[in-house]
């Protein structure tokens, strides 16, 4: 059994889904702070520094916190754009790359063999 799962670990496809994993975790602390460090503070000067996570009503003794929930929509907004725009971005730089014409890497195999078959025909 141990031999067993210590295969499994050991193929490909759980090492891969580990990396994308922490890649992942990674990734998406970069995107959080971006939105929270730099585009909110941005988004509330221009909104007059209205934070909206300060709004709340009070139903006798709950008190209902929607702003925290309106914030939520927003940065998850704002999250979605960044990583479109990034996406989007890697994708024109990937079809950039496989619009590029290949450089010619010299005769095919058939044109090297049809040479072959002419010298030997003028040889003989």
């Amino acid at each position: 059994m141990l031999r067993e799962f210590r295969e499994f670990i050991a193929k490909g496809n759980v090492l891969d889904l580990a990396v994308a994993v922490i890649i992942g975790a990674a990734f998406g602390a970069i995107v959080t702070s971006l939105v929270n460090d730099i585009i909110m503070p941005l988004i509330g000067v221009i909104l007059g520094g209205v934070d909206f996570t300060t709004l709340a009503i009070q139903v006798g003794e709950a008190t209902i916190t929607y702003g925290n929930f309106i914030q939520a929509i927003i940065n998850f907004l704002l999250i979605a754009f960044v990583i479109f725009m990034i996406v989007r971005t890697a994708n024109n730089m990937k079809k950039k790359e496989e619009e590029t014409p290949a450089s010619p890497s010299g005769p095919t195999t058939e044109e090297l063999l049809m040479e072959i078959r002419d010298l030997l025909k003028a040889k003989s």
